[in-house]
């Protein structure tokens, strides 16, 4: 897909505007909102200790067993229900990735319904799978099964990663195979390493109904204001 096929507005309502540096400050969190609010995205992801904080118009996100996914299912649980207790709209969770690797895909499934059943369903449920280490470690039909169990626990979106591990972010390939792998209902979440409009727009074409962004002005810098034709 072309940038010139998709608006600036387009995009911006596909992404998650994301601060998550382990040294982001309170006022860094603000400028993020601010930010978010200037571009016109569709939600701002922050790291729960952020919370409350008022995003306006744009949906709150938070992590949760972020960015390791090593947490026990009742901690990531705990974070998750807090953060919407204090005003998150939406829940990105990580996965253990180990069991994952390990083919332990009862236990996937198992840690993504303890939070699903804590946050409840009102809430726009994300599981992190870390799609590139998948893919290294297990292959994709590991990464195929991984996001089947996740969205058979009630995920509404699966997200390729943290964009914290070394194996790698996003990639046409992953988002590829995570969009077969679930239904129309579920969505697909690309982030990590998305710094330019072509690849966002690449991305978007092999399914990614979200992303999520650090540097969102400089990828919607690189859409135009209007598509041709319309």
């Amino acid at each position: 897909m072309s940038t010139t096929d998709l608006t600036r507005r387009d995009v911006a309502a596909l992404i998650d505007h994301t601060l998550l540096k382990p040294e982001a400050t309170r006022a860094a969190a603000e400028a993020a909102v601010a930010e978010a609010a200037e571009l016109g995205v569709y939600a701002v992801c922050l790291s729960p200790s952020m919370l409350p904080i008022d995003t306006g118009a744009q949906k709150t996100c938070v992590v949760a067993g972020f960015p390791s996914g090593k947490h026990h299912s009742l901690v990531k649980a705990a974070e998750a229900r807090l953060a919407v207790d204090s005003g998150a709209d939406e829940v990105d969770m990580v996965i253990d990735i180990g069991a994952a690797v390990d083919q332990r895909f009862d236990e996937v499934f198992a840690d993504v319904l303890v939070v699903r059943e804590a946050v409840g369903e009102g809430i726009v449920l994300k599981v992190i799978v870390e799609s590139a280490a998948l893919l290294e470690l297990a292959g994709p039909d590991t990464l195929t099964e991984v996001c089947r169990r996740a969205a058979a626990a009630g995920a509404s979106m699966v997200k390729t990663s943290t964009g914290f591990h070394p194996s790698g972010g996003a990639s046409v390939d992953a988002v590829s195979i995570m969009r077969a792998a679930v239904d129309a209902r579920v969505g697909v979440k690309a982030s990590g390493g998305i710094r330019t409009a072509e690849f966002a727009a690449d991305l978007i074409a092999a399914g990614a109904t979200r992303l999520g962004l650090s540097n969102s002005r400089a990828v919607l810098d690189g859409f135009p204001l209007t598509a041709p034709g319309r």
